[in-house]
């Protein structure tokens, strides 16, 4: 889901030989507990109907997000390896954007408000409540992933379990993309989308992702970074990737 703040559109795009800088940050801190999980469920529970409004068009001004979602998808129909899982899918925006190119898409997420949105929006398309951290897939299910903003209210001493658990849903050969909040910091927010809530968001840098994707048996295939628009706060990073064969 994206989470408040939006994304990024200027693209800056490193070399893909590029030497990778060494991670600053490292994977420490605590773990979500099960009080954590269940604000962030009940927050998105709280907000699907306002956020599922605010967000219907974002894709019509995101060029840049269109072009690696189509990437994505040309890739995963070109393998043929089964299903995309959109994992963290909110109320389904992005699932159905896939489905238009072509993608054998369903979306899972957290909150069930975000999934009966999705399921009203998206009527043709499959959706269940589930966690990234522990998917109701068998190995290898999954001809493809996505992550769009799904970790960022994901601490980053659990990503390691976050891409493991899609290491072992995806099957060889299949990719992944993510996007995510680039940089090293995070926030607590108690109001969005003109809700109260309560949300631990938080920014991770390009290389940790990088690199906790390779730890996790995933090759890096691009990465790219966006500084921030006008209206925004932070740059955006994206990461694709794949399940070797």
């Amino acid at each position: 889901m994206t989470p408040p703040g939006g994304a990024a559109r200027v693209a800056a795009v490193p070399p893909a030989t590029a030497p990778r800088a060494s991670v600053s940050v490292p994977v420490r801190g605590p773990l979500p507990s099960t009080e954590d999980l269940a604000a962030t469920q009940t927050s998105y529970d709280t907000v699907a109907g306002s956020y599922a409004a605010l967000l219907e068009d974002e894709l019509d001004a995101r060029p840049v997000d269109r072009g690696l979602l189509a990437a994505f998808a040309e890739t995963a129909t070109t393998a043929g390896l089964g299903p995309v899982g959109d994992l963290g899918c909110g109320p389904g925006r992005v699932t159905g954007h896939l489905a238009s190119l072509g993608v054998d898409a369903f979306g899972v997420d957290l909150s069930p408000g975000m999934v009966a949105e999705a399921r009203r929006r998206h009527p043709d398309l499959r959706f269940e409540v589930g966690s990234i951290l522990d998917l109701d897939l068998p190995d290898g299910y999954l001809g493809g992933a996505l992550l769009w903003y799904s970790t960022v209210h994901t601490p980053p001493a659990q990503l390691p379990e976050v891409f493991a658990e899609v290491h072992r849903v995806l099957a060889p050969g299949a990719p992944l993309i993510t996007a995510f909040k680039v940089g090293d910091r995070q926030v607590h927010l108690q109001h969005a989308y003109g809700h109260n809530l309560s949300l631990q968001v938080y920014w991770t840098p390009m290389e940790l992702v990088t690199d906790l994707l390779d730890q996790a048996g995933l090759v890096i295939d691009a990465r790219m970074v966006c500084e921030p628009a006008p209206h925004e706060k932070q740059p955006q990073g994206y990461v694709m990737a794949h399940r070797p064969a």
